[in-house]
């Protein structure tokens, strides 16, 4: 079997190619210099050469508020690029993973997670691109595997972690958010039940996160005590930021769907932190 990761350069891409290396797994990796997912004709020349059985595509463009203006290029990786990756994936008979967001949520609801039925309603560009990236998927593909995240964190600088470490370095005081609550969730989570999932040969559309949930301020908290960084941390609203892309207030989702059919435990956020930091310390 052979495996085709697409983004290995990104947090979640680097997890997969150590995991798929540990395993021995047969696989081929590329990042968006190597291989433009945009461009079609592209896509193929590659799936023509590897001819791959499993398609994890990792690659998207996550920086939320440059798709503000940069709404091509989001447009161009989450939307067009998820396109033609299923374009070529159902001409080679290939299996496409691929990674959506919590984003396509509008974080109104006020009844609980948000679950898989719940109706998608984005409120800014970087949302509304990994959504229509799903519909392309769902309109080209019969059988395919996607899987919603959030909040995600890992090896590198693309992430909450990094930055809040980078924040408490350079201010004797911090404003974090109290009024965003969604799910951390650590890319080593993400990769093993991605993997199980595949075993299992599951397909169609799940939340996948961590479970439980926290807003910025008690995601932020929580990685300074557990590194014993004494800070002052102030709760503020997220509107004082003024950042160019709006954010849900809520957008949690729950991962119970996935967890029962794939007969898991996903670890809660604090856990995977506690793992991560002992993994990686406060590099």
């Amino acid at each position: 079997m052979k495996y085709l990761v697409l983004g290995k350069k990104g947090q979640l891409g680097k997890d997969f190619v150590k995991e798929l290396n540990r395993q021995g797994r047969d696989f081929s990796a590329f990042d968006i210099d190597e291989l433009d997912i945009g461009r079609l004709s592209d896509v193929l020349a590659v799936f023509e050469k590897i001819k791959p059985s499993i398609v994890i595509n990792c690659a998207a463009c996550n920086q939320v508020d440059m798709a503000e203006e940069r709404y091509d290029l989001a447009y161009r990786v989450n939307s067009l690029g998820v396109r033609n990756l299923a374009f070529a994936s159902k001409k080679y008979n290939s299996f496409l993973v691929h990674y959506s967001s919590d984003y396509i949520f509008d974080g109104s609801k006020t009844n609980g997670l948000y679950i898989e039925e719940d109706a998608p309603h984005p409120l800014n560009e970087y949302g509304k691109s990994k959504y229509l990236g799903e519909l392309f998927l769902k309109e080209e593909m019969d059988k395919y595997l996607i899987l919603r995240l959030s909040w995600v964190f890992g090896e590198g600088e693309q992430n909450f972690i990094h930055k809040l470490l980078d924040w408490s370095k350079k201010n004797e005081y911090l404003k974090i958010a109290s009024d965003e609550v969604s799910v951390p969730t650590y890319t080593g989570t993400v990769v093993q039940v991605t993997l199980r999932a595949m075993e299992k040969a599951l397909s169609g559309l799940y939340h996948l996160t961590n479970s439980g949930y926290a807003s910025r301020y008690e995601w932020a908290r929580f990685i300074l005590n557990t590194l014993n960084i004494n800070k002052v941390i102030y709760p503020v609203s997220k509107e004082i930021f003024n950042l160019p892309a709006r954010r849900p207030a809520f957008s949690a989702m729950s991962n119970e769907k996935i967890s029962k059919i794939l007969n898991i435990e996903i670890p809660f956020w604090e856990e995977e932190i506690r793992r991560f930091i002992n993994k990686y310390g406060n590099r």
